[in-house]
């Protein structure tokens, strides 16, 4: 069962605003793999402090993640919806006029620095000071919010609505959503008793790809995800830890996680010859930094459902099992740097080797 429509089943009008949300999304995927990652090297060197790259257990679903924050490392919530979100749920997903991106509003948040001057359309994504007016806004607390602009429905023109947007659903009921979709439950969280309640909330983490001692911003993500299968769209939610030195990206394709990796010299002498890449190519448009002799590149993980974390084909209430694995990897890939025209993803399978 799907929340969301498939291409084919819309209208002309909805399938050019599809394409539009896509390509934007697109570029949304770059700024914030730029910011979440490239950067967050950049403040460790700056520090003097080795960047603490994430090991391969850690990629693996259920995997646990080392208890540290560090403090060098970009966090943000940015959610990012095909078209708008209706004020009915603004009870859960706190946009109000007083957090709504404006001059008054932005000039009253004393940690806001923004390296252009502010203009009433640099908040639009058209706008080619976008990418630095978002990097500005990207340490605020809580989440920032893009989406379509509904007074000019003319046009499928995106914004930077609001910002300080708290995420106000209880986890329980989210889990609560998600197991009643599943078929696990037919109606209450805990009609099963309280055990059972609480290993259906660890799923609801595993769901999402997170461990369930996720901090806030992860936590407050899959929440916000899980809302936002109210709406008839897709929407987008990405989350960047300092916890797990990652960039998580939650849509109607499953889970990614970004990472920063480092490759042995054999690493890229292997990878450029099974690609049949010059070595100079290989450099020019992977490597994003080098330490010594080995090579920084982004790592991408994508994972997908297993059936036990799918509607059941009879569509019968069935029993939980927590032995059961809610996702699994499906694939693995080396990205071209932010910026790159014309570079693929290059398959790279290390999590189970």
């Amino acid at each position: 069962m799907t929340y969301w429509t498939f291409r084919e089943q819309l209208s002309r009008q909805d399938k050019l605003r599809r394409s539009i949300y896509e390509a934007l999304r697109d570029e949304l995927d770059e700024y914030l793999v730029q910011y979440c990652l490239v950067e967050s090297y950049q403040n460790f060197l700056d520090e003097h402090i080795p960047y603490p790259f994430v090991e391969k257990r850690e990629l693996k679903p259920r995997a646990r993640i080392p208890d540290l924050e560090y403090e060098c490392h970009n966090r943000f919530l940015v959610i990012f919806v095909e078209d708008f979100i209706p004020g009915g749920y603004k009870k859960y997903i706190r946009f109000f006029d007083e957090n709504k991106v404006t001059k008054e509003n932005l000039l009253r948040s004393a940690t806001l620095r923004f390296s252009k001057k502010y203009y009433r359309n640099i908040k639009l994504f058209e706008s080619p000071h976008f990418s630095d007016f978002l990097k500005g806004l990207l340490p605020v607390d809580y989440a920032l919010l893009i989406q379509r602009d509904p007074a000019v429905r003319a046009r499928n023109r995106y914004n930077l609505s609001h910002f300080h947007v708290r995420i106000d659903w209880p986890i329980a009921d989210a889990a609560e959503d998600l197991a009643r979709d599943l078929r696990y439950i037919s109606k209450d969280l805990y009609e099963n008793g309280e055990s059972y309640a609480e290993e259906i909330q660890k799923k609801f983490f595993e769901y999402y790809g997170l461990p369930s001692t996720s901090g806030g911003r992860r936590t407050a993500a899959m929440v916000a995800a899980q809302f936002l299968r109210r709406i008839s769209c897709i929407s987008t939610v990405y989350v960047g830890s300092s916890e797990s030195r990652a960039l998580y990206r939650i849509s109607e394709r499953g889970v990614s996680k970004y990472i920063l990796m480092k490759l042995t010299d054999d690493d890229i002498q292997n990878i450029a010859q099974t690609q049949k890449l010059k070595i100079g190519t290989f450099k020019k448009n992977y490597l994003t930094a080098e330490e010594d002799n080995d090579g920084i590149v982004i790592f991408q993980a994508t994972y997908d459902l297993t059936s036990h974390a799918r509607f059941p084909e009879d569509g019968k209430l069935r029993e939980l099992n927590s032995e059961y694995f809610w996702m699994t990897v499906i694939n693995q890939s080396i990205l071209p740097k932010p910026g790159s025209w014309d570079r693929r993803p290059l398959p790279y399978s290390i999590i189970y080797t």
